[in-house]
């Protein structure tokens, strides 16, 4: 599709770049990526860049944790009262200055929020679990019932095989919403993996050290090709940009049910391809 075709899709302009939304029902667990890839191959021309969010991925790949399945210890009951509820939210969170709607979330953390930390705890470890909320990427409100997603595995290998499959010169990337800091010309992220040049898996230590740095968005989790990391960021807040527009953006579990209106521990894969999903965003600069 040339440039000035772009006029008869749909599409919004950020800056010097044009945003193509690719819209999908939703990608359920082992569903291949067609519903992303066919379209792409349709639209993109060379020099693009296709940016796609990390849970439909995930989802994909089966990388689904029934968190029901978990008995909470102690140490994760602690963390989820003691730790994130009471002493986060209204002590360390408000000394930071942590965004306000992670303070209110924070102090109206749900009993079921043990199971999760129990969750971070087995499979990532207390240097996550630590972190009072969005723990290693764990994605809570785009998955049915109790369950959660996971990060992808191996993202890079996924954005080159995608690349490959829509068989022209561009870039994809997969991204996460959690932060990545800047301090001292040095990027990081509490996130356990991100693309080179930004130092991943500091869990909680990266999280408090990123309250104290400068934010710098979305983290760009794997590349079919190697960029250098002020580039990958701001594509990647490019698209974020675009999703924080929809009406259908569920960031939190809180969110779920104004755009559901189902509770989270009741959410059916029904109620989720109900509503139109944008997991992924051409982006082609003017």
């Amino acid at each position: 599709m040339k440039t000035d075709e772009v006029k008869n899709i749909k599409h919004v302009i950020n800056g010097n770049h044009i945003v193509i939304p690719i819209e999908t029902g939703y990608i359920k667990p082992n569903d291949n990526l067609n519903s992303i890839i066919d379209p792409a191959k349709e639209i993109m021309e060379d020099g693009d860049y296709l940016v796609i969010a990390e849970t439909p991925i995930s989802v994909s790949q089966g990388r689904l944790i029934d968190e029901a399945e978990y008995t909470p210890s102690l140490t994760a009951k602690f963390l989820t009262t003691v730790w994130s509820k009471y002493l986060w939210g209204y002590v360390f969170g408000p000394a930071l200055k942590i965004k306000e709607r992670t303070i209110k979330n924070l102090r109206r953390l749900p009993k079921e929020t043990e199971a999760h930390k129990e969750v971070v705890l087995q499979l990532y470890g207390l240097k996550h679990a630590l972190k009072p909320a969005s723990e290693a990427g764990i994605d809570l409100s785009n998955a049915p019932g109790t369950c959660v997603s996971l990060l992808p595995e191996n993202p890079e290998k996924v954005a080159k095989d995608i690349k490959r499959e829509i068989g022209k010169d561009v870039c994809v990337m997969i991204i996460d919403t959690d932060a990545t800091y800047m301090k001292n010309g040095k990027y990081f992220t509490g996130l356990p993996i991100a693309i080179e040049g930004i130092d991943a898996d500091n869990g909680f230590f990266g999280y408090v050290k990123g309250q104290l740095s400068e934010n710098m968005g979305s983290t760009p989790l794997g590349c079919s090709e190697k960029m250098d990391v002020e580039t990958a960021l701001k594509i990647a807040n490019i698209a974020e940009d675009y999703q924080k527009s929809l009406s259908t953006e569920m960031k939190t579990i809180h969110s779920v049910k104004a755009v559901l209106g189902s509770e989270i521990d009741e959410v059916t894969i029904e109620d989720l391809d109900s509503i139109t999903h944008t997991p992924a965003v051409i982006i082609r600069e003017i």
